[in-house]
């Protein structure tokens, strides 16, 4: 049993980049999905898709690439289970100077730091990335 499968997700991404594979297998949940579609709509990775193998579903997640390096240059958990990090709308982070995004679940789903401050609504901070 792992104790964090969102800190294993983003370590499998970080490890497949490294190791310059296409594409990486995780774990099937809906909060992993809602965090990979976020990062395919913010042009991070590339086609999710889900596959229904026994004994657990899998999300098989298209890895991209330019000029041979990572589009992801740097990703973090930021809130782990024995420290959650919590954030008011005015007081989420800027990643890189806002060129990077963090990640964030509110009380209206999961969404970007961005989309967060611009809908004056705080949370946990899951990850942030550029």
């Amino acid at each position: 049993m792992l104790t964090d499968p969102i800190a294993d997700m983003l370590t499998r991404i970080r490890n497949a980049q490294k190791a310059k594979k296409s594409e990486v297998e995780i774990p099937f949940s809906k909060l992993k999905r809602a965090i990979l579609e976020i990062l395919s709509q913010e042009s991070y990775v590339g086609k999710i898709e889900e596959k229904d193998v026994q004994p657990q579903k899998i999300l098989v997640v298209e890895l991209k690439y330019q000029n041979k390096k990572p589009v992801i240059q740097s990703i973090k958990r930021e809130s782990k289970p024995g420290r959650r990090v919590y954030r008011k709308a005015e007081d989420m982070p800027k990643v890189l100077n806002s060129y990077g995004i963090a990640i964030v679940s509110t009380s209206k789903g999961i969404m970007t730091n961005k989309k967060a401050r611009k809908e004056s609504i705080g949370g946990e901070i899951i990850c942030s990335l550029y």
